[in-house]
């Protein structure tokens, strides 16, 4: 009788351990996360967006419910994300899932919200049938509302809800102001970079001829591609805009290649002299690379004509960023075309940081130059390392108030282009300019964010006999492990054998 009541009491105690497990969960969200990256853990940007919302914010999450495993995959790490910023931000987010595929008058309400559906082949019963996918999210702000079309299973989901909800929760956004008139390319030549610039930041074209506003309203100023001199008036506001502590992005070339002539030569612009007044000397010369872009070769083969990708050792391809650098935070890889080396020449007041430089194989060559797709590149061809294309430059650059100058010898890693003409940039490329703003203008950690996804994780590259003998290990060693576990049973087995054979033998 005792012994019913003490499991009883047990189950009793059982049940009620789990009721307030479950209390505890629902106001509690917690996961661990074991990602080297940690992309399962909030930033601390996205926490101090939630805990300073002043209005509730309201998710409609449109997923398509019953498809694909990648899909439920996506929309269940979208609900967990949901689940704890409702948690962080007290119930100022609300969230609800909406199944647009139920029937025509809900998927009617999802285009009307701004979601398209994805149209992806799915196959059922042996049979190919295509499926429309709904994988978007309403966010709304009051009377404002913003938009995440598609959410991209493995992309950053936090990343786009919380500059989401960011963008809908700024209503002052501070000015930076891109430079125009000595031959930048256009506001239309941007789309990726302003697409993400505008979640902070009101991006107004600037002329710096204008003398009846002035810069210093803007946050930061960027100069991107000019191919004309500046005038020696426009030098002075540049000036004058710096000595008042205002923050420049300049990304020009430097130098230029031609593949009509399949030439390169130095760019004539006065900049670079203005630059190297303030410490920032640019090499007239082309970094080469042993790490490097690719160009497409038209060959001919009888009657047939192909494009082959070969390596082009004037478009360095960087990989190594410092690690702990808010504009180099997590990106993998940033390819220039064409750079020059750039030499620190100013005085200690002054603080230098390279945050992009070269391989540990790579070379410069004096202007002018002619590429010769044909030579033979060889290891004596890049008997230097770490050169720097890319710097910062803070302190008090002209005056006595601290300024920034964010500096790259590439104009065009981030350029779009314009219409038949636009091609899409790496999303790395994009990510190191609106990084660099970001820093100039307000370090509100979403740079983390912007990078934060899953990394790409390459295999090493190895020889040929190493590969041979891995293959051939991995084919051998679990046959060989069959073999010696088939073994070691058979001998136990012979031996309880010949111990039930044995005389008195009790089992």
């Amino acid at each position: 009788m005792k012994q019913k009541k003490s499991i009883a009491s047990q189950l009793i105690l059982i049940v009620v351990a789990l009721v307030l497990l479950n209390i505890l969960s629902d106001r509690f969200f917690v996961r661990l996360d074991f990602t080297e990256d940690k992309i399962y853990t909030l930033s601390d940007a996205t926490k101090d967006i939630l805990r300073s919302l002043d209005e509730p914010v309201t998710v409609t999450a449109y997923f398509t419910k019953g498809s694909q495993p990648e899909i439920e995959k996506t929309r269940n790490d979208f609900k967990d994300l949901l689940i704890e910023y409702a948690s962080i931000s007290k119930g100022m987010v609300n969230y609800e899932f909406v199944n647009p595929n139920k029937d025509d008058k809900t998927e009617r309400e999802a285009m009307q919200a701004g979601i398209q559906p994805l149209i992806l082949n799915v196959r059922e019963k042996d049979q190919m049938k295509q499926q429309k996918v709904f994988l978007g999210a309403k966010i709304q702000m009051g009377d404002r509302t913003d938009i995440i079309p598609v959410i991209q299973p493995g992309a950053a989901m936090e990343y786009a809800l919380s500059s989401s909800i960011k963008k809908l929760s700024v209503i002052d956004k501070p000015l930076v102001g891109l430079v125009q008139g000595q031959g930048e390319p256009g506001m239309n030549s941007y789309q990726q970079a302003l697409q993400q610039l505008e979640v902070l930041y009101n991006v107004q074209p600037v002329d710096l001829t204008d003398t009846v506003n002035g810069l210093e309203r803007f946050k930061t100023l960027a100069i991107i591609a000019p191919s004309d001199s500046f005038s020696d008036a426009q030098l002075r506001k540049l000036d004058d805009y710096l000595s008042q502590g205002g923050n420049l992005f300049i990304a020009y070339n430097h130098v230029e290649g031609d593949f009509q002539t399949m030439r390169g030569d130095v760019v004539k612009s006065n900049l670079a002299n203005w630059l190297a007044k303030k410490g920032l000397s640019v090499e007239n010369n082309f970094v080469v690379d042993a790490s490097c872009g690719t160009v497409g070769v038209r060959q001919q083969a009888g009657f047939m004509t192909f494009t082959r990708q070969i390596p082009f050792y004037y478009w360095p391809m960087i990989k190594n960023f410092p690690s702990d650098f808010p504009i180099t935070k997590g990106l993998e890889q940033v390819t220039l075309q064409f750079a020059s080396s750039i030499n620190f020449t100013g005085d200690t007041t002054l603080r230098f940081i390279p945050f992009l430089e070269s391989s540990p194989k790579s070379g410069t060559l004096s202007t002018p130059i002619y590429f010769n797709l044909q030579k033979k590149w060889t290891e004596k061809d890049f008997p230097l390392s770490n050169l720097t294309l890319g710097a910062v430059l803070e302190g008090p650059i002209v005056g006595n108030t601290p300024s920034k100058i964010v500096l790259i010898t590439d104009g065009d890693f981030a350029i779009n282009g314009e219409g038949q003409k636009a091609q899409q940039q790496s999303a790395d490329n994009v990510s190191l300019l609106v990084n660099s703003i970001d820093w100039l203008s307000d370090d509100t950690g979403l740079i983390d964010l912007r990078t934060k996804e899953v990394t790409s994780r390459p295999l090493a590259e190895i020889d040929e006999g190493k590969r041979t003998l891995l293959k051939w290990l991995n084919f051998l060693l679990p046959i060989f492990l069959v073999i010696i576990y088939g073994i070691i049973r058979m001998q136990i087995r012979r031996n309880k054998r010949i111990k039930r054979m044995e005389v008195g033998y009790v089992s």
